[in-house]
């Protein structure tokens, strides 16, 4: 944090500096932090967008390392922001959504779709008078912005953002053109190799600086057509820009789990392997450049489009040549970034990186759920001593042995705690920090899940208090009173089997169907059960004091069955936000669950 801050006082006493000395330079600082603006609110606008097209988009287009790589051209190409689908992409990835060959695939598109950006501002940008253009967006985008609707506003914000970016080039511009009339930058121009490193490291720091590769490239290509720097520095810097922009999600990585870290770690990799590339073969690259631009009419003298050129050429050389070497990069960086052991009572999907799009939100919200129920359901299983070969689906429960069923002690609420407790607390607040607007599928998917981790917590709760009486029961000498609670014991074994067939078999068509012929049986042995207690009493074959514990302890287990069949509604079927909205729709309402016992 202090080195932070010292950083950061350096800049403001560079910028105080060069104010001083420059009224020039002040114009171009500003151009600089207006465009910086422009691309927050472009992302911010394009943020308003997510959580329903853009994601279903991204899932269903990187099936294919070339999909992915063609959803980063094309996604960074509209938002012109590959520091959003960066962080887009690191968000899925940590929530599951998509593997790391994919994210690595759409990490190389973002960085050929990034050499837009150049484009538009040396074709049009520097052509055209562009503020003209910029003051009517900021009036409308600005309007839209204080509109309701989340929609006007994005529109608004992606408006105001472009408005900003062209006032942001046309001060850059201007400030650069009367720059030159009291410093001539190009006196401190370096040809040679020596010249290539030092201006890449200078890209790379501005870029580290304002945290765009955008506004650096448009920064280079404006003080190009001043003739502010040369065109062999130019390059360089382009190179430094593409190098430095790895920063960004370098910094999204760090709130990641090791599946963002991993994507960080490929960024990296792919950028400085490119870079490296440019440099070792810069002479190459110029002869390219020069026939290409030749090709589609591009004057010898236009430095600036050239470098637009340049630019996407050699990080399309970039692709060319690291998609050969992906499988070797997936696996260095599995185990160059290991998985943490697997802690029970800690989070293991939610992070700020997932929470930042509705769609891996949700996701990750869902994984996170389904530790909560693995945990909650050891716990019932070590309450009731079942076991993992008595949830076999084969397994016939009711003859499982007594001997099985020995009391098994251990601190039911300091384990509670531990794994269950402290892990719900994480979960609740992970939603209450999602702040974003939901969808209303989302919407859906986070009432449901929090109300699946809070039926699974009242019914671990259950469990603690009809474990008070099953301890002492299932050894008692009254052979009646154990065998009731031996089928206690049963139909909660029987409800877990049952989940854990449904929750290995996600895609079965029996989901919906299977939990209401639960809930039907569940409602079937409670009235059993509560009328063998009026029996045995009525008998005399277990005493009064029995049956009233007998009674409670039914009524728990009732509440217990309940409650895990409504969490496995939630949790174990589709993941699909409509097909999930579907199932909740059909499943059996107390009406209809009624007319089924009939």
């Amino acid at each position: 944090m202090y080195y932070k801050k010292l950083f950061l006082a350096g800049i403001f006493a560079v910028l105080a500096y060069g104010f001083w000395i420059s009224s020039d330079f002040k114009v171009i600082a500003a151009g600089v932090a207006i465009f910086l603006a422009g691309m927050l609110a472009l992302e911010e606008g394009f943020r308003a967008f997510t959580g329903g097209i853009l994601e279903k988009i991204l899932k269903r287009t990187t099936d294919t390392l070339w999909k992915s790589i063609s959803f980063g051209v094309v996604s960074t190409t509209i938002m012109q922001s590959s520091s959003l689908v960066s962080v887009i992409t690191i968000s899925f990835l940590s929530a599951g959504l998509i593997g790391l060959t994919a994210g690595i695939g759409i990490i190389f598109g973002a960085n050929l779709g990034t050499t837009t950006g150049a484009w538009l501002v040396a074709g049009f940008g520097l052509k055209v008078k562009i503020s003209a253009y910029a003051m009517p967006m900021l009036v409308f985008g600005v309007i839209l912005m204080f509109q309701n609707s989340k929609a006007m506003k994005g529109v608004g914000s992606i408006l105001t953002g472009l408005g900003f970016l062209f006032l942001g080039i046309h001060y850059m511009k201007e400030g650069f053109e009367a720059f030159k009339d009291t410093i001539n930058l190009t006196e401190y121009a370096m040809p040679g190799f020596m010249g290539l490193v030092v201006f890449t490291l200078i890209g790379m720091s501005a870029t580290v600086i304002m945290q765009s590769s955008h506004a650096t490239l448009t920064l280079i290509i404006t003080a190009l057509a001043a003739q502010q720097i040369t065109y062999e520095n130019a390059l360089a810097l382009a190179i430094g820009a593409n190098i430095g922009t790895t920063i960004t999600a370098i910094i999204g990585s760090l709130s990641a789990n090791e599946m963002g870290k991993r994507l960080a770690g490929a960024h990296l990799l792919f950028n400085v392997a490119t870079g490296f590339i440019a440099i070792a073969l810069m002479a190459q690259f110029v002869v390219a450049v020069d026939s290409v631009s030749s090709f589609v009419g591009i004057a010898p003298d236009n430095y600036t489009l050239k470098l637009a050129v340049f630019h996407t050429i050699f990080n399309l050389v970039g692709i060319i040549v690291m998609i050969p070497f992906i499988p070797k990069m997936v696996t260095l960086l599995n185990r160059v970034f290991r998985a943490p052991k697997r802690n029970i009572a800690a989070p293991r999907y939610l992070d700020s990186a997932s929470a930042e799009f509705p769609d891996s939100a949700v996701e990750a919200l869902r994984k996170e759920c389904g530790h909560l129920y693995e945990n909650g359901r050891d716990l019932m299983m070590r309450s009731f001593v079942i076991t993992e070969e008595d949830l076999d689906p084969d397994k016939e429960l009711s003859k499982v042995p007594l001997k099985r069923s020995a009391k098994e002690d251990f601190d039911f609420d300091q384990v509670y705690t531990e794994t269950i407790k402290n892990l719900f607390s994480a979960i609740i607040e992970f939603i209450s920090k999602a702040q974003f607007s939901w969808q209303e599928s989302q919407s859906e998917a986070l009432h449901w899940l929090r109300d699946a981790s809070r039926g699974l917590v009242e019914a671990i709760k259950d469990v603690k208090h009809l474990r008070k009486n099953y301890t002492i029961y299932i050894h008692s000498d009254n052979p009646h009173i154990r065998e009731q609670y031996l089928s206690i014991r049963e139909q909660i074994a029987t409800i877990l089997q049952e989940m854990e067939e449904i929750r290995n078999e996600p895609d079965n068509d029996l989901g919906i169907l299977s939990l209401d012929q639960l809930k039907v049986q569940v409602d079937e042995a409670d009235t059993y059960l509560n009328n063998q207690v009026d029996t045995l009493i009525r008998e005399g074959k277990i005493t009064p004091e029995m049956g009233t514990s007998l009674m409670n302890d039914t009524a728990y287990a009732y509440d217990i069955a309940t409650k895990l069949i409504a969490v496995g509604g939630s949790l174990f079927r589709a993941p699909d936000p409509d097909t999930t909205s579907i199932e909740h729709a059909l499943a059996l309402d107390e009406d209809e669950l009624g007319e089924a016992m009939k």
